[in-house]
């Protein structure tokens, strides 16, 4: 019964490590690339890194590799604040993961 907790509780732990979450975009600071977002009625303050990977998916749903540029030319939008939605995983404070959807329209 113990080996039960006790794998369950390491299982947990792993789990709260890397969270993933849709959340939208609240505020950007380009200076210090804090994102701040809204998850669910709560707002959480993150920043992005060198190591964060950046993913852009397609109206397809097809994914590619996105560049640090893009996400922060789009973050930095201020017609994306309260509008854009995208995926984040998180570790420590830190975006590690970050997807965006969609694109700009006529792009092939």
């Amino acid at each position: 019964m113990r080996k039960l907790f006790l794998s369950l509780a390491a299982m947990l732990f792993m789990a709260g490590i890397v969270l993933a979450a849709e959340v939208t975009l609240v505020s950007f600071d380009e200076k210090t690339k804090e994102v701040t977002v809204k998850e669910g009625d709560k707002e959480v303050k993150y920043k992005l890194t060198d190591k964060t990977k950046v993913s852009m998916v397609d109206k397809d749903g097809k994914s590619t590799e996105g560049t640090m540029e893009k996400a922060v030319k789009a973050l930095s939008n201020e017609k994306a604040k309260g509008k854009l939605k995208f995926d984040i995983k998180t570790d420590k404070g830190d975006i590690t993961e970050i997807t965006m959807k969609g694109g700009k329209k006529g792009d092939k």
